[in-house]
Formats: structure tokens, sequence, C-alpha cells
């Protein structure tokens, strides 16, 4: 257990941060799996629009450090490559 007061602090920090982080992280795995029910459901529109809305997620996301921007760009490619497949099939 910590001893002096900047260290008892920085646990305190710690914690707050890692709960942020995950809540981040939850709100962009939601996100992601609303996008893919739309693209499991076909429906071009919807899952376009999700899309947008999982990229906004992304970019939120790497801006504040929870997560690489790096590996932002590799998930927001990977979701257009599906979503422009379907829209190939239609």
């Amino acid at each position: 257990m910590a001893h002096s007061l900047s260290a008892k602090k920085r646990v305190r920090q710690n914690a707050k941060r890692k709960a942020i982080n995950r809540a981040r992280k939850s709100q962009v795995k939601t996100q992601i799996k609303r996008f893919q029910v739309a693209l499991d459901a076909g429906d071009v529109e919807k899952a376009t629009e999700q899309y947008k809305l999982v990229v906004k997620k992304l970019d939120k996301t790497a801006a504040t450090s929870t997560m690489h921007k790096r590996t932002a760009a590799r998930k927001k490619s990977r979701l257009a490559r599906q979503l422009n497949s379907l829209k190939a099939k239609k």
C-alpha cells in the first residue's frame, strides 16, 4: 500500500482514470455491435449511419489517449471494408 501522500493521490487518480477508460472502451464496443447488427440485417442505410457513429466514437476515444490512434484507424478501416462489401452486394 502507498505511504506518501503523493503516492496515495496517484492511486486515487489511477482508479478514476481506469473507470473512465473502461467506460469509453465499452461505449466503443457497444457502438461496433450496433454496426454489426445493421450489417447482418443487410440494411445499407442503417449500417452507414451506424458506421458514422462508430467512427465518431473511435476518434473521440483515440483523441483522449484511451485507445491508440493507430488502433482506432485500424478498426475504422476494417469496419469500412465490411460496409463497402455490403454496398457492393446490393
